[in-house]
């Protein structure tokens, strides 16, 4: 689609190029093609590939390496469909996790954040740093899988590494060399301090974390290098690649098609990021209290926001039902169910979807009946009723974060801007603007590969401009969907 520019705040461009966005969730991953400038913002999809994690004796770890191996398929994919095209690479996905090498090889299988380790790593820091002293350095909503929380589990390995590197900054090393942590993604650690956006390295020697393993900082939009000789024979060409935002909030966050600040975002994917975009941290007790978190944003922003459960607790669901005893179950999808649930007309539980029970996987149906009677709340009877529990339940902890990042931070907030694989979800986006007594605005679906090609593009000088010109460039060609509160 290309963009009018007539009246709008559009960045200035000579020319378009076609970049690649690898975006990696945490229950699939993708590779799409974009072409920006000139006006231009278009969308090709060339890879989808599942993400799916591996239990061993010793917990739950990423399937790394087929991952890579997926990026590298993807990226030749590219280069096919593009032949000589493709000017740069710029790499997302979930925060928190990543590897630890020495002299640059990978000690172990990355565990998974739902990996129940963490639960000694919090005991252990906490032991030496309570938890209103470590907000008060950090910034971050206590989460038990913060990066800081799982290294302090590490043990004995810890000892041997002489690198961490996390997700992205990993692959992107064994596609350049290059070993460096993006900023928006090492703001999840709990070890950088978001007022100077630098290590907090007497942090971490104070939790037993050998500061020496973290490696040098660098900020969205810079060249990371070309593919290595032998990854680029494998993808067809050395193609370069540029940091973006990599922590894949914040690649969506850029995309958010807002003209103004006094808006609130849902990043709504498999965890549901919901808070402002801010010039400065909130570090006061009360933002700790209400658990809400300061992490980086491209350009320097802050994202000021408040983790809830997401779209997993649907998705874990349905992977419940597709197990069950019935023809009935093992074919749920998640249409056909949303659909079933905007029939239920009985009032149906809206229950704590941050319980900590609902973190690892497993029969969440099952946690949420618990849950219900625990609180004398209708158990759901039904998928349909369960999940309207769950949509229910979902838009009214979007509604209280909005409404409280709003208070905390002293702003005001006239529109609710869902984004990612969530604002596909009519049924939530109508609850969430209900519960909230605001307007939503729906979409993009692929804010976080927007996000990434939008980095891309400024930093290859296809467009120009600060991040309101590159939304300005997104809401020109993107149509969203609005739901008023009813």
């Amino acid at each position: 689609m290309t963009a009018s520019t007539t009246g709008a705040r559009v960045p200035r461009s000579r020319r378009a190029g076609t970049l690649a966005a690898v975006d990696l969730g945490a229950t699939s991953g993708r590779v799409i093609l974009g072409r920006v400038g000139g006006g231009e913002l278009e969308l090709r999809h060339v890879a989808r590939f599942g993400n799916d994690p591996v239990r061993t004796r010793d917990g739950l770890h990423w399937n790394l390496l087929e991952l890579y191996r997926q990026v590298l398929e993807g990226l030749a994919a590219a280069e096919r469909e593009a032949p000589g095209e493709i000017a740069g690479v710029g790499i997302d996905s979930w925060a928190v996790d990543y590897g630890l090498l020495r002299e640059g090889r990978l000690l172990g299988v990355p565990y998974h954040y739902r990996d129940a380790r963490s639960a000694a790593g919090v005991e252990a820091v906490h032991a030496r740093v309570d938890a209103a002293a470590l907000y008060r350095r950090n910034g971050l909503q206590h989460l038990p899988f913060n990066t800081v929380f799982q290294l302090a589990a590490e043990g004995p390995v810890l000892d041997l590494a002489d690198r961490l590197l996390l997700v992205p900054d990993l692959l992107a090393y064994w596609l350049t060399g290059a070993q460096v942590a993006e900023r928006t993604n090492a703001s999840t650690t709990g070890l950088l301090d978001p007022r100077t956006g630098e290590w907090d390295t007497g942090l971490a020697e104070l939790v037993g974390i050998p500061a020496g393993i973290l490696p040098p900082l660098v900020d969205p939009g810079t060249a990371l290098g070309a593919l290595t000789t032998d990854v680029a024979a494998q993808v067809g060409r050395p193609l370069e690649v540029t940091a973006v935002g990599s922590h894949d909030t914040a690649s969506a966050v850029v995309a958010v098609p807002a003209a103004d600040r006094d808006v609130a975002y849902v990043s709504c994917g498999t965890w549901g990021l919901v808070g402002l975009e801010l010039d400065a941290p909130v570090l006061t007790d009360e933002a700790r209290q209400a658990g809400f978190t300061n992490e980086g944003g491209v350009d320097g922003r802050t994202r000021f926001l408040h983790n809830v459960m997401g779209l997993w607790l649907l998705s874990e669901s349905i992977r419940t039902w597709e197990r069950g005893s019935t023809a009935a179950q093992r074919s749920a999808t998640l249409q056909g169910l949303l659909a079933e649930a905007a029939h239920v007309t009985a009032p149906v539980a809206v229950f704590d979807v941050d319980d900590p029970r609902f973190l690892p996987p497993g029969d969440i149906p099952a946690r949420i009946a618990d849950w219900c009677r625990e609180h004398d709340q209708p158990v759901p009877a039904t998928p349909g009723e369960h999940v309207r529990s769950i949509v229910e339940s979902l838009a009214q902890a979007f509604a209280d974060a909005v409404h409280t990042a709003a208070k905390l931070a002293g702003r005001t907030v006239a529109t609710i801007h869902v984004v990612g694989g969530g604002a596909q979800n009519a049924l939530l986006c109508q609850a969430t603007a209900d519960r909230a007594g605001l307007p939503v605005v729906a979409g993009p679906v692929e804010a976080t590969a927007i996000g990434n090609l939008l980095v891309q593009a400024r930093a290859r000088g296809l467009v120009d401009g600060d991040l309101e010109d590159l939304r300005a460039l997104v809401a020109a060609t993107f149509t969203p969907t609005r739901y008023r509160p009813r």
